[in-house]
């Protein structure tokens, strides 16, 4: 299944680039070489008389050198497991299924396949990563697409720099990876909203992941710009892509039982033309079928008979783990978990055993970078940490784990051949420590950054006038409102997700969803009540969809009379905003002591050429980084994460900027190491 030692020479001659040369091994790399050679004079004047370079007799003899070739390869009884993505001749038959095996153009295929987004990596290190996936034996690369990414303004589409799709799978494709392609529009990937945008929310009857015409209307807008960017890079137009998965875990939601046939029809009617997939865990098999697409499962350990289960739902069909959960994810306040690699491993042997085919999911994590990171709500609400490290195969910043070269071993086994050389890893940097030497208080800045949007009512985060009545997304609303006296206020369980209240500018404490009341300081005369709301995370799987709004979601009371009249800033931090406060003036001396909510920056000076590093926030309660105006994420002192991912590409030589948004205690520095701590461990039962 393996290629040839001379194909491997020219692969990594090219850089990882697919060519004729990189499929036909050794003997029909001399063969080609020795016909054209021939053909062009190489072999002899002789020859060349006989066979010139031009003319009839020339294509008489490249259709007998081409079908010489074929032959040889039919010879040879090659196994398209290893086939990589060129422009091949007569591509019509596609990745299909017979039996128990997936077919390619007719020949037995095998996905070994690694999950790795586009959207969680910065697009410097996309094909470092796809090189890794090589050498670790994979000849598949799984992505989803974020929808919410994609039209955060409804109508107004992004598809560049980081979020250009089709530059990284036209990168996959130069880097010898088939792709399987989950487009959604849900996605979960512990990922806000599951990937639906969040001015999905401004229509009050929104039935999210349904036929409701609302949901439906917006889907085929949104694929009408996405799918002309996918079409062409599908398998039959020459590209990467082998198969495309409908919707995501449905089975899981089941809510309505025309769903999955639109989305199966929205994707055909717009040139889908390859394998369609289902995806769900065991207990959502059933109900998330869609007539014409291949079932696949996912789980974490293989329980006795999940394999077999599949054949209850569809019979006489390769089998395939869509989902092979290689670690999982962290909330704040809890553990990191970690999986144990040589259960991993040994698990992965098991599945490849019994003749299914695979995809590691995570391959590599990456980070929910910005406010990006998704819940969970069962018995209360969890949100997700800033990385997305997921105790991969790699890492958040792409080293290597012992996973990965367990892994190595088993597929170069079950392969046969000798798999490419890992590519070596970027080194880290230790800057040691930033001093955040000024400071601006939020109460300062806001008059001269966010004009108010005035109501007599609360208004959630997604039905606010704001980015071409698209609403706001993520970030953070701050509601003022007068008040005289003091009293009881009572939150009646519409903070989502998390209110700091302040009479005037002095802290009176916080509403979330475990704290729903509060007393407030009685004094004279009308005062300023202010409640800074975060969104900490929509949730992202599960049947709570529909109910996540942010920000005040109704009334709040003092002394039983619901509140009336507010000034509403939006506190998006976009790079606008960001830009606007580097060249505001206020910023003072921070003094050694100062509780917030703030605004603090300081350098970070840079000699040599930018490496990778983390950020250590010892010392600070809660907030947000920001470097170079790149939004590194959340940080809190609750855990388990401990430092912020900063990617070397984000950063440059001499002098750049750090700004820091601290909600209450602020510390003087921040330290640049060179390891990452994501917090205590405890290992997945």
């Amino acid at each position: 299944m393996g290629r040839g030692s001379a194909a491997r020479s020219q692969w990594r001659a090219s850089g990882g680039r697919s060519g004729p040369k990189s499929r036909l091994g050794r003997g029909g790399a001399a063969a080609a070489a020795a016909l054209v050679a021939v053909r062009c004079g190489a072999a002899g004047p002789r020859a060349a008389a006989m066979w010139p370079c031009g003319g009839r007799r020339q294509r008489r003899f490249g259709g007998v050198a081409l079908l010489l070739l074929v032959l040889w390869l039919l010879a040879r009884r090659f196994n398209w497991s290893e086939l990589v993505p060129l422009r091949l001749w007569g591509r019509t038959l596609g990745l299909q299924t017979e039996h128990s095996q997936f077919l390619l153009e007719g020949m037995p295929f095998r996905i070994f396949g690694g999950s790795m987004h586009y959207f969680r990596v910065p697009r410097e290190y996309w094909e470092d990563r796809m090189l890794k996936m090589k050498a670790c034996g994979l000849n598949t690369l799984t992505t989803y697409v974020p929808w919410n990414l994609h039209e955060q303004t409804r109508g107004k589409f992004d598809f560049s720099e980081n979020l250009d799709l089709e530059a990284f799978l036209s990168l996959a494709a130069k880097n010898g990876l088939w792709v399987i392609l989950r487009p959604g529009p849900y996605i979960c990937s512990e990922w806000d909203l599951g990937g639906l945008p969040s001015w999905l929310l401004q229509d009050p009857e929104m039935q999210l992941r349904t036929t409701y015409k609302g949901f439906t209307e917006a889907v085929d807008a949104y694929f009408d710009h996405l799918m002309p960017i996918v079409v062409p890079l599908q398998y039959k137009r020459g590209g990467p892509i082998i198969a495309v998965q409908v919707e995501n875990e449905y089975g899981s939601y089941a809510k309505d039982p025309n769903y999955m046939a639109y989305v199966k029809m929205a994707l055909l009617s717009r040139g889908i033309v390859e394998l369609l997939m289902t995806s769900d865990n065991k207990n959502g098999l059933s109900f998330g079928l869609v007539e014409g697409a291949l079932a696949t499962v996912n789980f974490q350990k293989l329980e006795p008979g999940v394999l077999k289960y599949l054949d209850t739902v569809q019979r006489d069909q390769p089998k395939m783990v869509m989902e092979y959960w290689t670690g999982w994810f962290d909330n704040w306040g809890g553990p990191h978990y970690v999986f144990d690699a040589d259960e991993m491993v040994n698990t992965v042997a098991s599945i490849l055993k019994l003749g299914a085919s695979i995809n590691l999911y995570m391959f590599h994590g990456g980070t929910n970078f910005g406010f990006m990171n998704g819940a969970l709500k069962t018995d209360e609400y969890k949100s997700d940490v800033t990385s997305y490290d997921y105790d991969a195969v790699l890492t958040e910043a792409g080293d290597y784990t012992s996973k990965f070269f367990k892994l190595r071993q088993l597929f170069s086994t079950i392969i046969g051949q000798p798999l490419p050389l890992p590519p070596m890893i970027e080194s880290k940097a230790s800057y040691g420590a930033i001093l955040l030497h000024q400071y601006i208080s939020l109460w300062d800045v806001l008059p001269s950054l966010v004009q108010p949007v005035k109501s007599e009512f609360p208004v959630n985060m997604e039905n606010l006038q704001l980015n071409d009545s698209s609403g706001q997304s993520y970030g953070y609303v701050l509601y003022e409102t007068v008040i005289f006296g003091g009293g009881h206020l009572h939150s009646r369980d519409h903070v989502r997700d998390r209110a700091q209240v302040f009479v005037n500018t002095m802290y009176v404490g916080e509403l979330d969803y475990n704290t729903v009341e509060l007393s407030l300081p009685e004094g004279q005369g009308f005062r300023q009540l202010r409640l800074l709301v975060e969104n900490r995370g929509r949730v992202n799987y599960g049947l709570a969809l529909n109910e996540q709004r942010k920000g005040l979601i109704g009334d709040i009371f003092l002394n039983k009379t619901p509140l009336r009249n507010f000034k509403i800033y939006s506190l998006e931090m976009k790079p606008d905003f960001l830009k606007s406060l580097q060249h505001t003036t206020g910023w003072s001396a921070v003094p050694d002591y100062f509780v917030g909510p703030a605004f603090f920056r300081g350098k970070l000076r840079i000699e040599h050429q930018p490496q990778d590093t983390f950020l250590k926030l010892q010392g600070w309660e809660k907030g947000v980084v920001f470097a170079n105006g790149h939004n590194l994420g959340r940080y809190w002192k609750i855990g388990p994460q401990e430092t912020l991912y900063l990617p070397g590409p984000w950063l440059w030589k001499g002098s750049n900027e750090i700004i820091i948004f601290e909600e209450r205690t602020a510390g003087r520095i921040i330290q640049s190491v060179d390891i990452p701590y994501l917090g205590r461990t405890q290992y997945v039962d």
